[in-house]
Order: structure tokens, then C-alpha cells, then sequence
């Protein structure tokens, strides 16, 4: 996995230019291409019925646009700019999902909630997740995030979703100077399953040269969302890793539940793929 293309949300609000920032510090990072999305919701009703961008909305992205060239003119990379044809909520959240598979890393915005004028659709982020084919970065809507990667968490329950994760997080995990997985395991369960040859995620990371520790943990009684943001917390981890949507027992009742929950309390950037 290479990120030689990443895509930023842009919308008319604080947050997008957290976002820009950090995507500018990545670009840089990885050397590659930036691309910045307009795409937020229409606020003209009868804009939303003709489907056409109201005054407000193509006034919105034009000062996105300047803002975005100008960040991009002062950093050194190689920028573009992608806006939406208007802005009716469906047609937002479907049109971000088939740019964002024309990317090698996503980053979008946490859904603020509470925010009834948060021009994003609330279900955005989720639908990039579920529906890109690409990982997608989220940032927190609180906090900045000037170093992202540096101590990363590793959420590992061997599934298909939690495998393409560590996969394609293998650019961040490679320059990370700490990377500690947590093996999540169902309360109770036994550590090792005799059917199986001797498996071990942190043997795989080795033959890419990182070196993790690999720490057992049973969700216990307070869920695997709460332990994995508890354990982040502690680590002083600055990005979390994890498959998202899985349909494993591990210990996933609902499919999702998991992933919304961190998606809803989020506290650090969290790098999802599907």
C-alpha cells in the first residue's frame, strides 16, 4: 500500500480547515497529490427540489476555493480542486463515496452532534467507510492534531475488516515510533486456538520491519469501543487503526456497533477501512 493521492472534505465550516491542515502535513509526508472536495448540504430549499447550487452554496465553495489554493500555494505540494454540482443531501453523500475511490487515503470530519447547522450529511463519514473501497482517515471534531501517527493503536481481532486495516495502514505504521496492537478477544474466551497454526500479527508486522507490541485484552464488562478509546488514552496514542463494520462475534453483536461508537466518541484521529 502507497498513498500517493489523498482526498480532503472541504465545507464552509471551522472544521475544514482542520482538515486541510492536516492533509497538507500528509501530503507532504507521503509525497503525494492533494485534492480538495467541496460537498456540503443546500441550504435553499428550492435549490434542494431543482438540484441546482443555490447563490449561497456557489458563494461557499468559491471562498473554499480560495482558502484551499492559497493553503496549497504555501506548502510546496501539487494540489486540485473537485466541487460538487449542488448540494441535495443524497446526491453529497454518493458523489463523495465515488471520489473517494478515486484516492488512496479519505479524510473526513467526525459529525459534531448536536450541530443542526453542520452543512455535512450526518451519515458521511460512514457511508465512505462502508462504501470507498480505500481507507478513510477521520478526525475528531474537537481537538488539534498536529502529529498524527507517531504512537498508533492497532485494533486487532484477526478479522477480514481488522487484516485490510493493518494493511493499508502500513505507510503510518512503518514511520510510527511507537505501534501497539490490541488483541480484543470475547470475555472468558481462551488465548490461543489449538486448530490453528501459531498465528501472530506482531510476526507479520515484523517481516515489514515494525516492531509492536502486541497486548491481549478481553472486553470485559465495559465493550470493546470503551476499552480500545481507554487503552488509547493511556498509550497517548495519536492514531487508532481498526477494521470498521466487521461481522465477526469478537465480541460484535450488532454489525457496526462498534465502529459507530468510536465514530460517535471518538477522541484521536482513527484510520477505518472495510
Amino acid at each position: 500500500m502507497t498513498i500517493r493521492h489523498i482526498l480532503v472534505h472541504i465545507d464552509a465550516t471551522p472544521h475544514a480547515t482542520a482538515r486541510l491542515t492536516v492533509a497538507i502535513a500528509l501530503a507532504r509526508r507521503f509525497d503525494a497529490n492533494l485534492t480538495g472536495l467541496f460537498a456540503q448540504k443546500e441550504s435553499f430549499a428550492p435549490g434542494i427540489v431543482a438540484r441546482r447550487a443555490s447563490q449561497h452554496l456557489e458563494q461557499a465553495a468559491e471562498d473554499c476555493h480560495r482558502h484551499f489554493d492559497a493553503a496549497i500555494a504555501d506548502s510546496g505540494i501539487t494540489g486540485r480542486w473537485w466541487q460538487l454540482a449542488h448540494g441535495e443531501q443524497g446526491f453529497v453523500v454518493g458523489e463523495t463515496v465515488i471520489c473517494a475511490r478515486y484516492a488512496d487515503l479519505t479524510i473526513v470530519g467526525q459529525h459534531e452532534p448536536g450541530d443542526h447547522n453542520d452543512p455535512t450529511p450526518e451519515d458521511l463519514a460512514e457511508q465512505v467507510i462502508l462504501n470507498s473501497g480505500h481507507p478513510v482517515l477521520v478526525l475528531p471534531y474537537a481537538g488539534t492534531f498536529t502529529e498524527i501517527g507517531s504512537r498508533t493503536i492497532v485494533a486487532w481481532n484477526a478479522s477480514r475488516e481488522a487484516a485490510r486495516a493493518v494493511a493499508d495502514a502500513l505507510p503510518f505504521l512503518t514511520a510510527a515510533n511507537q505501534v501497539v496492537v490490541l488483541a480484543l478477544r470475547p470475555s472468558g474466551s481462551d488465548e490461543t486456538d489449538a486448530t490453528l497454526p501459531t498465528v501472530d500479527i506482531g510476526d507479520w508486522l515484523r517481516c515489514h520491519g515494525i516492531t509492536a507490541r502486541v497486548d491481549q485484552f478481553p472486553a470485559g464488562s465495559i465493550g470493546t469501543a470503551n476499552t480500545l478509546l481507554a487503552q488509547s488514552f493511556d498509550e497517548g496514542a495519536n492514531l487508532m487503526v481498526m477494521g470498521a463494520y466487521g461481522n465477526y462475534s469478537f465480541p460484535l453483536r450488532y454489525r457496526g456497533s462498534n465502529t459507530r461508537q468510536i465514530l460517535r466518541e471518538m477522541t484521536l484521529p482513527v484510520l477505518f477501512s472495510h
